[in-house]
């Protein structure tokens, strides 16, 4: 019998040492949280994801009645910025959450379906995707998907 350690590395750092773009697309998922329709949970969830070619794309968590007919915050940005920008690649994601008036004090972690999408969009990228979990306080920086989801699925797995 073998055992295997699986460990991440993360940088935990306040809003203000940030560098000036991933403060951009920290800004723009805050301002994202203002889309979300949450009527159920309440759980205002803001994307923001950064392409190579400058463009900052935005997305929220939409709720629906029948609840798996929802769709997270990750996932419709990631989704609109392929659909947009279909030869861009996506270079940050920045991820917060807000229930009312305030931004969450623990940071956002993506769900394992959000963590497959970005796992995807690094193989369509071909290079890692910064993540920045965010909470009003402070920021988890992770450089790519693999500290998050170390047995991700993709396109290589499938002998692509």
């Amino acid at each position: 019998m073998r055992t295997l350690e699986i460990g991440a590395k993360i940088q935990i750092c306040s809003h203000i040492e940030l560098t000036n773009e991933q403060k951009s697309v920290v800004e723009a998922a805050k301002k994202a949280t203002s889309g979300s329709y949450s009527p159920y949970s309440h759980f205002k969830v803001g994307a923001a994801v950064l392409l190579d070619n400058g463009e900052i794309v935005t997305g929220s968590n939409q709720e629906n009645a029948a609840y798996p007919s929802g769709l997270c915050a990750e996932r419709t940005a990631l989704f609109y910025a392929g659909a947009r920008y279909p030869e861009a690649r996506v270079r940050k994601i920045a991820i917060i959450n807000r229930v009312g008036n305030n931004f969450g004090d623990k940071v956002c972690s993506p769900c394992g379906s959000c963590r497959q999408v970005i796992c995807e969009s690094e193989a369509r990228a071909g290079a890692p995707i910064e993540i920045l979990l965010c909470s009003a306080t402070e920021v988890y920086v992770i450089q790519g998907i693999e500290a998050l989801l170390p047995f991700g699925f993709g396109p290589k797995e499938l002998g692509c």
